[in-house]
């Protein structure tokens, strides 16, 4: 009667409003039968059972995995390990441009041919984020290689984090949240990866409440491997749009 009880979204109406629009805009891009269709990938033997020991071959597994999950033909992209993300940028990579220290992960194509996604030596030693790493540069070639979307639209990287859970890497990006940051001049773009998120949690935890609700799951398995906050913010968003539903 006062309003006592009722559910609360962890987020802002106007993110809540961005990502309901976002995941739309994807299915209008992609076809809405990519996220109902989407195997939800999931750090267990079933998903990945190949064993990665961090060498070259495990990395070139892991990849293969992903972009081929993720309808990515994985031999028109040109994989690369690095130390030092300048260095990457001016030697792996030549078409990029900008600072990109610390960088986790980073992408880039010259327009042409050469589509280059660089993984840090780092990221070798956890394998739950690099196959975020993966799935988010991966995103790009998805989205920004045809021209689905312009790599200077002022939301592409959200857009981009938000592609992950459409195609069914949310769980690994919802708990590894990294900080995407894009670089562009004239004839140059790439992108670059930091750990502690571009999405955050809570914007993921609706993100993944949407993705289930949409896909007509009320009990996901999946949802038992969110790390504890992002779980927790899940949840709150299940049972704001379950209430929402109600009294719509």
């Amino acid at each position: 009667m006062f309003g006592l009880g009722r559910a609360k979204l962890p987020i802002a109406e106007e993110d809540r409003l961005w990502i309901d629009r976002s995941l739309a805009r994807l299915a209008g891009l992609l076809g809405i039968q990519r996220m109902r269709q989407a195997v939800v990938m999931l750090p267990t033997p079933e998903h990945f059972p190949d064993r990665f020991d961090g060498t070259d071959k495990a990395l070139d597994v892991m990849f293969r995995r992903v972009a081929e999950r993720m309808e990515v033909d994985p031999d028109t992209i040109e994989l690369e390990i690095f130390d030092d993300a300048t260095q990457a940028s001016q030697t792996l990579v030549p078409f990029w441009s900008g600072e990109n220290s610390g960088a986790g992960g980073l992408y880039g194509h010259d327009g042409v041919s050469r589509t280059v996604i660089a993984v840090n030596s780092s990221q070798l030693k956890n394998p739950m984020a690099l196959v975020a790493t993966l799935a988010h540069e991966l995103g790009h070639a998805i989205l920004l290689r045809p021209g689905l979307v312009k790599p200077n639209e002022p939301d592409m990287e959200p857009l981009n984090d938000l592609l992950t859970v459409f195609l069914g890497f949310g769980v690994f990006n919802a708990n590894s949240v990294f900080q995407f940051q894009q670089y562009n001049s004239y004839d140059r773009q790439g992108w670059s990866t930091r750990r502690l998120g571009y999405l955050s949690e809570q914007q993921f935890g609706y993100a993944l409440a949407r993705f289930a609700v949409e896909r007509g799951e009320s009990k996901p398995e999946w949802a038992k491997y969110l790390s504890t906050n992002v779980a927790s913010y899940y949840k709150e968003s299940i049972a704001w749009l379950r209430e929402n539903e109600r009294r719509g």
